[in-house]
């Protein structure tokens, strides 16, 4: 049913395009069909059939950065030597990353007061400025 409707659609398609300049009808390629998304059985075979069969070993994703080595086990990078000189290292800079983040916090707040007065200035100098011109307007009808 597929087949015939595309088939259909392609032959109203070449009637419709009809190229006058050259004088031949819009011929596509056809597609060829797919190839299975595997020649493999591995892929059938549970994990410790295929450990035995190829003699891998799946374990977590590990690294070695500057000296250190890393793991990923669950969701977080996790270092293997953790001696008490990382650890502490590591504490060190939690404790520094929430100073910043409250001193960045206290500048944001610093920041948003000093734009709010700036506008009230603002306001205030363009309400004065109005009145001085008002006040020279009414002088000139004076004289």
């Amino acid at each position: 049913m597929f087949e015939y409707a595309a088939e259909t659609l392609l032959t109203d398609l070449k009637k419709s395009l009809k190229m006058p300049l050259f004088g031949n009808t819009f011929s596509p390629k056809k597609i060829p069909p797919r190839k299975s998304a595997s020649l493999s059985s591995l892929h059938t075979l549970d994990r410790s059939t295929r450990e035995i069969e190829l003699g891998l070993e799946y374990g977590p994703p590990a690294m070695n950065l500057g000296g250190q080595s890393w793991k990923f086990e669950d969701g977080q990078w996790i270092s293997e030597s953790g001696g008490n000189a990382s650890g502490r290292e590591l504490q060190r800079l939690k404790k520094r990353n929430v100073q910043l983040e409250e001193e960045n916090n206290l500048l944001k707040l610093k920041i948003e007061v000093l734009l709010d007065m700036l506008t009230e200035t603002t306001v205030e100098y363009h309400m004065i400025e109005k009145e001085v011109e008002d006040i020279k307007s009414q002088h000139r009808r004076k004289k």
